[in-house]
């Protein structure tokens, strides 16, 4: 239905009145909407609504396994949940998103604001959890002595809360400038009452500079943030190979899974919103109408790409380790034999009576 909606209700894009004596529309500043345009907006819901259905699931396991069967008080257990935590927050505005991509921003201004604080204060949280995980992970490999690794619970806690502090600084941008503004085109709504309307954006209204700033500095968190985890999961590799090493295959699988797939993932969308900051620059050749389009596209599809990590996380970090799929298996045989139970009960309880009844 959600599909539906878009390819028929956005079928033909018109602009105002004041654009009609140009010959061409991009003659005037206007570069229209193209069927990648439509497809994007098509298939970006029902992939974020995917993404939110794994993400939930997944990263709720990782909560409850993590406070129900191990000590919170160590380093990894903290930053798991921690992240999965990051993950959860960070799905929390996709279904917003994707309502965003089918009709436009229709909830008002402090719901733009607010959804865009939250939304991005899980994406930074997500990725320093994620680095600084795989430093900590590095330093049991490689500095097991370290003094690093004999921090007490209390120092845990408060790692995290800086975090958390950082990220909920670096999503203010967000906050304070983003809001609703009408798009420079107009969509042409058929139906029983064909009309054109308007869409409403949620997006920073003339605040070129500081939507330059946050474009600048997610750049900036990836890049810092592949370059350590790249460093240190290069290093972990090189002493899991050693000759003297009893490291198993799988465990080398994994850690190359989790660069690749992180660089993958997050790599080709930091690439596009970087090229879609040059097109408001009007740096030739990206303010060209074509290459705009193309941008577009790629956006689309990288996005729904990097987006879609916050539901591996729990795969890569949790799901892949023995000792949680021990925890994993635990639970379901617990909440197998607690279904079971009744049924179990009933049956001894006519059983017993049967006893009863033939002794007497």
């Amino acid at each position: 239905m959600a599909a539906q909606s878009i390819t028929e209700s956005q079928p033909e894009v018109s602009t105002p009145d004041y654009y009609d004596n140009c010959d061409y529309p991009n003659d005037c500043g206007i570069c229209l909407e193209t069927k990648g345009d439509q497809f994007g907006r098509a298939v970006t819901p029902v992939i974020f609504i995917i993404i939110v259905l794994f993400s939930c699931v997944g990263n709720s396991l990782v909560l409850y396994v993590l406070v129900k069967y191990e000590n919170l008080k160590s380093l990894t257990n903290t930053f798991l949940l921690n992240l999965a935590l990051s993950d959860l927050i960070f799905t929390f505005g996709l279904p917003f998103w994707a309502h965003y991509y089918m009709y436009g921003w229709t909830l008002g201004d402090p719901a733009c604001k607010a959804v865009n604080y939250v939304f991005y204060t899980g994406y930074y949280s997500s990725i320093i959890f994620l680095t600084v995980l795989t430093v900590h992970r590095y330093m049991a490999v490689v500095h097991p002595m370290s003094v690093v690794m004999s921090r007490k619970s209390l120092h845990c806690y408060a790692t995290s809360i800086v975090i958390w502090i950082i990220s909920l600084c670096a999503a203010i941008p967000q906050a304070i400038f983003n809001s609703v503004v009408n798009s420079p085109i107009e969509i042409m709504i058929d139906g029983p009452n064909e009309s054109t309307n308007a869409v409403k954006l949620c997006d920073f209204d003339g605040e070129i500079y500081w939507k330059h700033t946050t474009t600048y500095m997610q750049n900036a968190f990836f890049i810092v943030a592949f370059v350590i985890i790249a460093f240190c999961y290069t290093v972990i590799l090189t002493r899991l190979l050693r000759p003297t090493s009893h490291t198993r295959k799988k465990t080398v699988q994994l850690i190359l899974f989790i660069v690749v797939f992180f660089f993958l993932g997050w790599g080709p969308y930091n690439v596009a919103i970087f090229l879609d900051s040059l097109i408001s620059w009007e740096i030739s050749p990206f303010n060209e109408c074509e290459v705009s389009k193309s941008i577009d596209l790629w956006m689309y599809i990288s996005r729904m790409v990097a987006f879609s990590h916050c539901c591996l996380n729990p795969v890569f970090y949790v799901f892949m380790g023995i000792k949680f799929r021990n925890h994993l298996k635990k639970m379901l045989w617990t909440f197998r034999k607690k279904n079971s139970e009744p049924q179990n009960r009933h049956s001894k309880l006519i059983y017993s009576n049967g006893e009863e009844i033939s002794m007497y």
